[in-house]
Formats: C-alpha cells, structure tokens, sequence
C-alpha cells in the first residue's frame, strides 16, 4: 500500500508530506539554534568589555572564510543536483551531489583542523565562556553537517534505486534532502559573522 500524498500535493496544505514534515523539523531546528544564538547575545553582553572580542581572535577568519565560500558552493550543487533530475538526467544528478559530498569533507577538514589547533594550543571548551560557546555552536553545527552527509550519501548511493521505479518521488527526497542542507549552511552565514567577525 503506498502512502498518499508522496507524490501530490496535499489539499489542505498545498504541500506533499515530507515537505510539510522538513518545514515542521526545521522550525524546531530554528528554535534550538536560536535559543543557543540567544544565549551567546546574552551572555556577550553580560562580559566584561572586550572579553568576548579578545577571545574572538584566538579564531582563524581566513580558514573560517573558506569554510562559508565551501558550504555556499555546496548549496549551488545541491540544487543543481535536484535540477538535473528535474531535467531527466541522473549523471549530473550523480556527479552534483558528489561534489556536494567532497564539499562537505572539506568542510569537517577544516573544522577538524581549527579544532587540532585550538587544543594544541590548550585551548578547550573549559577554557572560559566565549570557548564554551563557540565548540557548542560549532560542533551542534558540524553534527548537522555530519547527518546531511549521511543522507545525502545513502540518496547518492543505495537509495538512488529508487530513480528507476518511482523518479517524482526521488525527485522530491532529493528536494527535502536540500532544504535541510540549505538550512544547515543557513546556520553557518550566522556563526561566521556572529563568532569569527563581531
């Protein structure tokens, strides 16, 4: 028996299931993030003057610019990925969301490695308040990014089966796919600026 509404659109909504279902995660995504964002204001404003920014230059800008240029990139293949199969061909699909994919490696390798720094140079989320915050924000972040590339690579892979029986529906998996990506990069347009630059 096949769920309705996987395919069509609902008629009280106007939307098919699992994109209701990704906006309604995503509002919960929103507030949590948001009362961790909340938190950080807050807090800031409650420190001694300069505390925040002095420790705000312990972070590494350029690799964190690099980092928002590789997640931005990695929203354009996305939507080239969903694009090349709203145009029948799956190569492009294939070759999009593997370039999503190693965008996404090269994400957590730079994270991994602004970490490294961080505690060779006995710097840890113990170390005072602004750190707290900052491996909180960024490592909730890097756990998203991990569970986008889980989905993403079983879409990529295993799941692409689906491609030959039912292509709307993977069509539209792979659109609930790049909402969640596009948010996950979303978050990140907030940290660079909020921790790194202010």
């Amino acid at each position: 028996m096949e769920i309705p509404y996987t395919v069509e659109e609902r008629p009280d909504t106007g939307l098919i299931n699992s994109k209701l279902g990704i906006w309604l995660f995503l509002a919960s995504e929103v507030m949590l993030f948001g009362g961790l964002f909340s938190a950080y204001v807050f807090l800031r404003l409650g420190a001694p003057d300069g505390a925040f920014h002095e420790w705000g230059q312990e972070l590494n800008v350029p690799l964190a610019t690099l980092n928002t240029l590789i997640l931005i990139s990695s929203s354009v293949t996305m939507v080239m990925s969903w694009a090349s199969l709203k145009m029948n061909d799956f190569k492009k699909f294939k070759m999009y969301m593997g370039i999503t994919l190693l965008c996404s490696v090269g994400f957590l390798v730079i994270k991994y490695i602004e970490y490294t720094s961080k505690f060779h140079h006995g710097i840890f989320p113990s170390t005072n308040t602004f750190m707290a915050i900052y491996f909180t924000l960024t490592g909730l972040h890097g756990l998203h990014i991990i569970g986008g590339m889980i989905v993403n690579g079983f879409l990529m892979g295993p799941g692409s089966k689906m491609w030959k029986t039912e292509p709307e529906h993977f069509t539209n998996r792979i659109e609930i796919a790049g909402l969640y990506w596009h948010f996950v990069d979303l978050v990140w347009i907030f940290l660079f600026p909020v921790l790194y630059l202010l």
